[in-house]
């Protein structure tokens, strides 16, 4: 074979008069006259146009390598979108190193592919410009992180992959054992149990770009299995831990944007929730929540005796007709509301809206003070429950305002203080919000006992986690653990853990907590997120070099895929037979 002296995509001008070798594919191939035709030859740096004589031979996707000189395009012929665009490659000669059939799709922007096609030949889909684009970049962020990370006196560990199964809040993929016919090893949700060991350990900083799996539904941001950096550190809180995260973040940003990004802000997740209406907000637009339970406290309008009323204001949103307004109306009430109300804002403080008459002009004064609405506005209102009025208004703010993944710029944001429990269940069982590792507010630490079968109390506990967002995206989440065996005893015992099941299920966890586990807090982000966004990409799979469909298929490989009976046998499994 040929041996490359170049890469396509860094030839100039400098190089004229060279002879070179370039090996790549045929990117497109034009004739001119008989026997002459261009050639843009790709590999990986780029595209370099080749004038070769007798091609017709040569076909798109054909892999070559091309000998020849490096000269200046003609006058007139220079094409400045393209870095090699003032050269090309002349006096040539032609190795055919492969053929290539014709393609199942054309491998340019110029034509929009069904992704299961692009996923079932990722091999082609990954030459084009923007997959090669997505995985480079991502190289770099990864390598930024790392740099950051060990500039901070981390240690990169690796964690198992086949571990005891734990309830983390998804389901686990698990493994059958041939050794051990009926017993299974799960693959790990995340590494959380491995890295608090390592700080019992003396690791003190421990960090890794981990595989983590998951059994849950796919979506836009979610895939089986991901990326994340893990890390844990000890003698910390999570102010540490979030400036940690912060300058890993930042760099990897700056890696690939050149700009750093400034400090990011914190607000506590009731903060969140009160403005924007997400424990994730999205805070490139405003469209913010306004509080306006006070403002209809005395009102004779039913649908707004509520414990709580909440609103937006849309500028300029009053234009929205009726047909529009009603459809959204359904829309909100399939995400569970029981209704929207909307007010159209005119001339000197006029309202139009179904339920103007109800109104009273102190209430009318008031929302438009509220809400600062001005002519040509439209306020959307919802009034219910507090939690449900803050989502219903979350969901709608972004179906309203959200921008693309390219617009805005980059907001990152620190939310902190989450609830320690998210919900009581059909049995009063409380519902870890994050996992049961995490430590509670410090004022809660002493009164976990006290709050068993007290709803409100419960539910009103804070913890001390705390999550990164970028535009919306949940980036990860991360909290100052639990380190004393009594502490996650009690919180066990909230969640309807026995001593018998706890130590079943994490014994060697909490029988290293009896051996001097230092206090320690750590965080864990989802790398494909990160890239996803820095690539103007709305979807993790155009960043993962062999993605899963949402339907969680592999057309490449066609998995998941019946196995063979005598696998079964030497595993000692049994199929039970399809639910009819």
């Amino acid at each position: 074979m040929t041996t490359r002296t170049d890469y396509c995509g860094r030839l100039d001008t400098s190089d004229v008069g060279r002879v070179v070798t370039v090996c790549g594919w045929v990117a497109r191939r034009r004739e001119h006259g008989e026997h002459l035709a261009f050639i843009d030859l790709r590999d990986r740096t780029g595209v370099v146009q080749c004038v070769v004589d007798g091609a017709a031979d040569l076909r798109n996707e054909y892999v070559v390598a091309v000998t020849g000189t490096v000269r200046e395009r003609p006058e007139g012929t220079v094409n400045p979108e393209l870095a090699t665009g003032r050269v090309e490659i002349g006096d040539t000669t032609v190795e055919i190193l492969n053929p290539s059939d014709p393609l199942p799709f054309q491998i340019d922007s110029r034509v929009e592919v069904d992704e299961t096609i692009r996923i079932r030949h990722r091999y082609l889909d990954l030459r084009s410009e923007r997959m090669q684009r997505n995985m480079r970049l991502r190289a770099r962020v990864n390598s930024a992180i790392r740099r950051a990370m060990e500039a901070q006196e981390f240690v990169e560990i690796e964690t198992p992959m086949l571990i005891a199964s734990t309830p983390e809040g998804a389901r686990d993929f698990v493994v059958p054992s041939r050794l051990q016919p009926g017993s299974f090893y799960a693959l790990p949700q995340s590494p959380q149990l491995f890295k608090q060991l390592c700080m019992v350990g003396g690791i003190d900083r421990y960090f890794q770009l981990a595989r983590c799996l998951r059994d849950e539904d796919l979506r836009a941001d979610r895939q089986f299995e991901f990326i994340q950096l893990d890390m844990e550190m000890s003698f910390a809180d999570g102010a540490d831990v979030r400036a940690v995260i912060s300058e890993a973040v930042a760099a990897a940003v700056e890696e690939v944007t050149g700009t750093r990004p400034p400090s990011f802000p914190e607000i506590t997740w009731q903060e969140a929730m009160e403005r924007f209406g997400s424990d994730k907000p999205d805070t490139r637009f405003g469209m913010e929540l306004v509080e306006l339970t006070e403002v209809f406290a005395d009102t004779g309008f039913n649908a707004f005796k509520a414990p709580s009323v909440k609103g937006i204001r849309v500028p300029g949103g009053a234009s929205l007709g009726r047909n529009k307004l009603d459809q959204l109306t359904d829309r909100v009430k399939s995400w569970g509301a029981k209704g929207l109300v909307w007010i159209k804002v005119g001339d000197a403080g006029q309202v139009t809206s179904p339920v103007a008459k109800f109104l009273s002009e102190t209430e009318v004064a008031g929302l438009l003070a509220a809400t600062g609405a001005e002519a040509g506005d439209i306020i959307y209102l919802v009034a219910d429950e507090w939690r449900t009025v803050v989502r219903i208004l979350g969901l709608l703010r972004l179906e309203l305002g959200r921008p693309p993944v390219t617009e805005g710029g980059l907001d990152f944001l620190w939310v902190t203080d989450f609830p320690l429990f998210e919900d009581i269940d059909e049995n009063g069982t409380p519902v870890s919000a994050h996992h049961p590792f995490t430590m509670p507010g410090a004022e809660y630490v002493d009164g976990l006992a006290e709050a068993a079968g007290d709803p409100e109390k419960l539910l009103a506990m804070t913890s001390q986690a705390y999550d990164l967002v970028l535009n919306g995206w949940e980036l990860g989440s991360g909290s100052v653990r639990v380190h004393r065996a009594d502490i996650q005893n009690a919180i066990f015992s909230l969640l309807g853990i026995g001593p018998e099941e706890a130590q079943a299920k994490f014994g060697f966890l909490l029988d290293a907590f009896r051996y001097g586990a230092p206090p320690h807090a750590g965080f864990a982000f989802g790398i494909d997120r990160v890239v996803a966004i820095l690539a103007g990409e709305e979807n993790i799979r155009e960043v993962i070099a062999f993605p899963k469909t949402q339907s969680g298929a592999d057309p490449l490989t066609h998995a998941p895929t019946p196995i063979d009976p005598a696998q079964l046998d030497e595993l000692g499994l049994r199929l039970l037979p399809p639910k009819s």
